[in-house]
């Protein structure tokens, strides 16, 4: 049995920025992660066939946000503008400026004088529900479902309220060398200052009482602490109790998982495909378009994968694509190779290509199906109608023994970004120095 100050279960963002916030402060710390690797929705893969590399997790520092940005720049990790032009496709045509569809304007207002909190397919139905609005409806559904992956069903209005109130663009950022460099610094920070990281270790169980916590793992190895704190994805909580990585608690603690269960958690799917040649940028598609594309940045449409983006502003062959929402849960269990076909039906459809002629452009592709990923099972937290009151369970501590961490326990601009996993596992970590 390995002995330490505090456990930590969870090697990813919210994980490693408590076991770096603990370590400095002097305090013995092991951290458990079931994958074979660590950063758990960051993964940067080293591909010689890919455009510098691949993220197949997070991609973006979404604006300047003061914990990613102030641990980059400890760090020396340098970042780089993450620009271009916003376009779509609708019925054949191409049309600069993503903007919303007509009626956005009457959404925001009846939205601002909402008092009380809904689900947005209940508010679409109580206000919107004339024919007329059908447009409207689907296009606030699609981006509620792949900019935030969250269920229309589900997802709080009053959230997506104050989230499209405060859009702000802002600076968007990619990390040079991609995400894994900040990881890198996490792990090694923790190891100089004497902590300990396991790989292959998935917590089964955990065993407790006040101040003294047992994780047992898959493996039957033990490890001893008075407290510790789960940095694990929502989408684990949330699994059913057979599923790889799923935690049983002796005693139970069951106010904390009803808690977690009533939080939203996001399903995604993201396409990276290399081509041999931008044919976005081409004679061709200027000539479709009726413009030129050679400055796009994100591109959106009706289309199976509805978004794409590129590496703008720097030129490239990598398109990315993106699925988010209810529509990725329901493709949990295509495979890879039925994923790409679609990718590159919706691609062929969109730039009037064949298809055949678009895979033999094609020279690598990865498919990151999250919501299929063992020990992770999905993309990011988005509010619910029930979120506020499950957060105020999770964020007390279970008897200065038992802390969890995470990007769903953020509240604030940044949610569902590793800026909010950072926050979260230095904020927990604070609180485990604070209540000693």
């Amino acid at each position: 049995m390995s002995n330490a100050d505090v456990l930590i279960i969870g090697a990813g963002a919210a994980g490693l920025m408590a076991a770096h916030t603990l370590a400095k402060a002097g305090k013995k710390v092991i951290v458990l992660e079931a994958l074979n690797r660590t950063g758990g929705r960051i993964h940067t893969v080293d591909d010689t066939l890919f455009f510098k590399h691949a993220e197949l997790g997070a991609e973006f520092v979404h604006g300047d946000l003061p914990v990613t940005l102030s641990l980059l720049n400890e760090a020396g990790i340098t970042y780089r503008p993450a620009g271009g032009e916003m376009w779509q496709y609708r019925d054949g045509t191409f049309t600069k400026d993503a903007g919303m569809v007509e009626g956005w304007d009457l959404l925001m207002e009846k939205l601002n004088a909402l008092q009380e909190d809904m689900s947005l397919d209940e508010f679409l139905k109580q206000y919107f529900a004339d024919v007329k609005f059908e447009a409207l409806k689907e296009s606030v559904r699609k981006f509620a479902a792949g900019y935030d992956t969250s269920d229309p069903s589900r997802v709080s209005t009053l959230a997506l309220r104050n989230e499209w109130n405060n859009e702000d663009e802002g600076a968007q950022h990619r990390i040079d060398g991609g995400y894994c460099h900040l990881i890198q610094y996490l792990v090694n920070s923790i190891k100089q200052a004497g902590g300990t990281l396991l790989l292959n270790a998935p917590v089964a169980r955990v065993q407790w009482q006040l101040g003294q916590a047992t994780a047992v793992t898959a493996n039957k190895e033990s490890f001893n602490a008075p407290k510790i704190i789960f940095a694990l994805p929502l989408g684990v909580w949330q699994a059913p109790a057979d599923a790889q990585g799923a935690i049983t608690f002796e005693p139970a603690v069951p106010d904390q998982m009803q808690a977690l269960r009533r939080l939203g958690f996001g399903a995604i799917i993201k396409i990276l495909l290399q081509f041999d040649e931008a044919f976005w940028e081409d004679a061709a598609t200027e000539e479709l378009a009726g413009k030129s594309l050679a400055d796009m940045g994100f591109l959106f449409s009706d289309e199976a994968i509805p978004t794409w983006w590129t590496q703008a502003p720097e030129h490239s062959t990598l398109l990315t694509g993106w699925l988010g929402g209810p529509a990725a849960a329901e493709w949990k269990d295509k495979s890879d190779e039925e994923i790409l076909t679609e990718s590159l039906q919706s691609l062929a459809h969109i730039f009037n290509r064949s298809p055949e002629a678009l895979r033999g452009k094609l020279q690598a592709c990865h498919v990151a199906n999250w919501t299929a990923e063992p020990y992770i099972y999905g993309s990011y937290a988005y509010d619910t109608v029930d979120t506020i009151n499950a957060l105020q369970v999770l964020n007390k501590h279970v008897d200065n023994t038992l802390y969890f961490a995470g990007e769903f326990m953020y509240q604030g601009p940044a949610m569902g970004t590793v800026e909010a996993a950072l926050t979260s596992g230095k904020y927990t970590a604070e609180q485990v120095l604070k209540y000693g």
